[in-house]
């Protein structure tokens, strides 16, 4: 079916503190449900620029604070998609801590996955989800999760990533983060560990995807 014969996207948020397995979540609901059925924007792609900053500006900076982050753009693009529209999302480099030049075209697709840890806190991003899914897992899970992969992948010493937790992620998920939980119709214990709870939150889009198709 052509984009343009969608109904309105069903448009799904799945939330989480960080390394509580949500982005696990996102990619376990676009394998079972199909890549080429859902249009994919994740909250991180949409971090503002601090390259230009000094490397003690940028240690000042607090990513784990909403104003960090171009939600306003990303509440643009799921209005877009939600309008039949292609979107030109960012590509954001967390070792430089700019966006790369290129971006990711996403095309409208009858499902909108939207994923990221404060996609809740915003309400008129919230007003454009019709499911909300809350990924729960204990900090000290989170906390081992975090620590490995931005040593591994963000090119950050072990130092430096428990600072950040301390200083601002820790402070910032409970002022944030936590609260945002009593927006969620769906609150996954366990993370991406839960397949139980993956396989029915995936039965139910693929069933929502039929009617879509259908109509």
């Amino acid at each position: 079916m052509a984009p343009t014969l969608f109904n309105r996207p069903v448009t799904i948020g799945v939330a989480g503190g960080t390394g509580s397995g949500k982005t696990t979540v996102s990619n376990q609901i676009l394998e079972r449900v199909g890549h080429k059925h859902i249009a994919y924007l994740p909250h991180d792609a949409y971090y503002k620029e601090f390259g230009d900053l000094t490397p003690e500006e940028r240690a000042e900076v607090n990513f784990d604070h909403p104003d960090s982050l171009d939600t306003e753009l990303m509440i643009q693009h799921v209005e877009q998609l939600q309008g039949g529209q292609s979107v030109e999302i960012p590509i954001y480099d967390f070792t430089t801590d700019k966006r790369k030049p290129e971006t990711e075209s996403v095309g409208p697709q009858p499902i909108i996955l939207v994923e990221g840890i404060l996609i809740f806190t915003e309400r008129r991003l919230r007003d454009l989800l019709d499911i909300k899914i809350y990924v729960d897992t204990d900090a000290d899970i989170r906390f081992i999760r975090r620590l490995k992969r931005d040593v591994s992948e963000r090119a950050r010493s072990v130092d430096s990533v428990i600072d950040q937790y301390l200083s601002t992620v820790r402070p910032m998920h409970l002022k944030f983060v936590e609260p945002s939980k009593r927006y969620a119709d769906v609150i996954i214990p366990e993370g991406g560990f839960n397949f139980v709870a993956i396989d029915m939150i995936a039965d139910r889009i693929r069933s929502m995807l039929i009617e879509q198709t259908e109509e």
